[in-house]
Parts: structure tokens; C-alpha cells; sequence
């Protein structure tokens, strides 16, 4: 697939009271569960976008620095759109384990030439498992030099511009974008 990936891995886990990529799921690390389901789709190139290069991070997988100051995902995925030499990003977060191989294929299918795509369930967007086109990388760098940093935000306006087309997620596929934000959320579901 002519796209990159970048694997989101900067939070700070403060209500999991631990980095949540070396949390064990299903007897697997989260960033071995998310690294191995991206390199199913064979990206062109692979990142890992942390506040610190990890080190669990394969040599094969590319570490990308956090913009500084970090504001979040956003900061990640700046960074991301700077490096990357495709003209699509797709993006996962690390804490997003029962996302699938078919629903990120799905997504791929909806790209076009200078439009990605936001998964969206009801009103609000699903960003951090979205495919952003090369040409938003200004809105990105723009983002960050602002005062609002939500992704919300600017994946409307991503969207309002024709930059970003939304999908909405069908019942039956809310349950991919469940995320680990607590040690509760560990509990078999």
C-alpha cells in the first residue's frame, strides 16, 4: 500500500497510571498488538510517534519526535505529516487494541488524491484512527502555533475544506474504537 503509518504513542497514561504500550492485552504488549496489525497492511514506511524514542520500538519502525511543546496528538501528528514521503498518513493509537486489519483496509479504500478520510460515530470524529492526505500539513502547523489544539476542531475544518472526507462507523464497528484509558478497561470485555 502506497500510504504511511504512524503508530500514536506520546500520552502521558495518567489515569492508567502506566505507559500504555508495554500493557499487556490478551498476552501481547499493546504496541506489538498495533505495530504487528499496521504491518499487516504493508505501509510504505512505518512510524512510532512518542515524546521519546521507546524502547520497545523495533529498528525497523521510524521513531518521530513529538513536536515540542507537545500538544498532544496533534503534536504527533505534525510531526508525522512533516516526515512521511507518501501522500496519505494513516493513524492508530496505541491504546485502540480491537481495531481490525479489514475496517483500516476499509479506510484506505476511501482515500483520493488529496483527501483523506475521518471515521466519525454520531457527531464526534475518531481521529486518532483516521487517514489525513500530505496537503494538511500546513493546517496541522497552523494548529499548533494557535491556541486550540483539539482535534476535534480541526478535523472539522479538515473536513469543511474538502480535505477530509467522513465515514460514518456502522453499530456493529463502534466497538474498534474502543480505547484502554484506565486499569478497569484491562477487565475482559
Amino acid at each position: 500500500m502506497n500510504i504511511s503509518a504512524v503508530l500514536l504513542a506520546g500520552g502521558e497514561s495518567r489515569r492508567m497510571r502506566k505507559d500504555k504500550a508495554t500493557l499487556l492485552f490478551r498476552g501481547k504488549p499493546l504496541w506489538q498488538i498495533q505495530l504487528e496489525l499496521l504491518r499487516q497492511l504493508e505501509p510504505a514506511e512505518i512510524f512510532v510517534s512518542a515524546r521519546t524514542d521507546p524502547i520497545w520500538r523495533p529498528a525497523d519502525v521510524e521513531f518521530v519526535a513529538d513536536d515540542l511543546p507537545s500538544r498532544g496528538p496533534l503534536s504527533g501528528l505534525a510531526a508525522s505529516l512533516a516526515q512521511m514521503r507518501t501522500k496519505h498518513l494513516l493513524t492508530l493509537a496505541i491504546d485502540m487494541p480491537f481495531m481490525t486489519q479489514e475496517y483500516l483496509e476499509f479506510l484506505c479504500g476511501q482515500i483520493e488524491p488529496g483527501r483523506g478520510v475521518l471515521p466519525k460515530i454520531d457527531n464526534r470524529a475518531e481521529p486518532l484512527a483516521a487517514i489525513y492526505p500530505r496537503e494538511v500539513d500546513i493546517d496541522f502547523r497552523s494548529a499548533l502555533s494557535g491556541a486550540d489544539f483539539s482535534l476535534q476542531t480541526l478535523t472539522s475544518r479538515l473536513v469543511e475544506a474538502g480535505k477530509l472526507r467522513t465515514v460514518s462507523v456502522p453499530d456493529e464497528a463502534r466497538k474498534l474504537f474502543l480505547n484502554l484509558n484506565d486499569p478497569a478497561d484491562l477487565q475482559p470485555i
